[in-house]
């Protein structure tokens, strides 16, 4: 029987971690262990998602919480290192790009544990991005590399994997997607306004295909003033042509509080800023929606696969796939509302499904598991 212990630290994670964790259910030869880093550790982050996907409790809980990169980084490793030391695993299987991503990689390597790293290979190419130093050390001392898109596989040969090691199986993401957006859209859409008590609702205060999805995190557009208010201000200018919808990030929403930035938005009737969407509700959103504006990484993939025009606010993409053949387009802070004018006329980016993205990602990913481990 081979062990291999997975790993989820935040909230992307959740959606691919989901996927093996179904395929594995009462597998005969791959005995799974669930170790949840606590990296997001609300329920809205982080349980609730567990709930909505159908994924077991995990087996461990590191519980780490809320801290600088440094701390929480040297918290997941301390923690995991114990976990490695009592279960002995024949396998480390990480996801993504975060924190937990990167420690856990770390410490099975020191330990002599073959490391498996999902999504691999993909690159911004940008430093300051933390994600971007995660991915490169993870990739650094990973021994398998599975990949979502042929551009990660020229990445990591170029960077001098060997071709032997790199598996290109799909995507995980999608996986969930196609399984959830039946339930998703049968979901109901009623939120609270963040600081407002009137609740609102998908088919009175917007309509199906009439509204735009906000998601932004990132700390080059919402940790500085100067950028942060120019967004909001752009987001209440393009709210006066079409409604807006913004499941707002616990971080984003502190420092519009701390910006002073709340008068600005309750001065527009149709920027709606609700509280953090569990899966099926976001993914039911985002599905009746016009086009998405974001910074964010997942909803790049999503929207690809749905193929509504994504507006990403970044100078680069670790997703370039999404660019060349989805319905995503990288756009600058001052092109924001020439390009969603663009969409509301009907002249939106629309492109077509990378290859793999068909939701059998998971059965391919435990077959190559069960293969290597022979």
């Amino acid at each position: 029987m081979v062990k291999l212990i997975l790993v989820a630290g935040a909230r992307p994670n959740f959606m691919k971690i989901a996927p093996l964790m179904h395929a594995l259910k009462d597998h005969k030869s791959i005995q799974p262990i669930l170790v949840h880093t606590g990296q997001h550790y609300d329920v809205k982050m982080s349980g609730q998602f567990f709930e909505e996907l159908n994924i077991p409790n995990p087996d461990i809980n590191l519980e780490v919480g809320s801290a600088s990169h440094a701390v929480q980084t040297a918290r997941i490793m301390e923690g995991f290192e114990q976990v490695c030391l009592k279960e002995n695993p024949d396998y480390v299987l990480v996801v993504g790009d975060v924190n937990s991503t990167a420690a856990c990689t770390l410490v099975a390597s020191k330990l002599g544990i073959k490391t498996i790293h999902y999504e691999a290979g993909l690159r911004s190419n940008d430093r300051t991005m933390p994600e971007e130093i995660n991915r490169l050390v993870t990739d650094a001392i990973s021994d398998v590399f599975i990949t979502t898109s042929i551009d990660a596989d020229e990445n990591l040969l170029h960077e001098g994997i060997p071709v032997e090691k790199i598996h290109m199986l799909g995507n995980l993401m999608i996986d969930s997607l196609v399984a959830q957006l039946p339930k998703a859209k049968a979901t109901k859409l009623n939120f609270k306004l963040l600081n407002r008590d009137k609740p609102i609702e998908l088919g009175k205060d917007f309509q199906s295909g009439q509204y735009g999805v906000l998601t932004f995190h990132r700390p080059g557009n919402v940790d500085e003033k100067e950028s942060l208010t120019k967004l909001v201000h752009l987001w209440g200018e393009i709210s006066e042509q079409i409604p807006l919808v913004f499941p707002v990030h616990p971080r984003t929403y502190k420092n519009i509080l701390q910006f002073g930035l709340q008068s600005v938005i309750e001065s527009y009737p149709k920027l709606f800023f609700i509280e953090p969407l569990g899966y099926l509700q976001f993914i039911h959103l985002v599905s009746n929606s016009s086009f998405a504006l974001t910074d964010s990484g997942g909803i790049q993939e999503e929207t690809t696969y749905l193929n509504i025009p994504c507006l990403t606010v970044r100078p680069n993409t670790e997703r370039p796939v999404t660019v060349w053949e989805g319905s995503n387009k990288l756009i600058k802070t001052e092109e924001i509302v020439h390009e969603v004018q663009l969409i509301i006329q009907g002249k939106g980016k629309h492109g077509t499904i990378p290859k793999y993205w068909d939701g059998q990602s998971a059965e391919r990913i435990i077959n190559m598991i069960e293969g290597i481990s022979k």
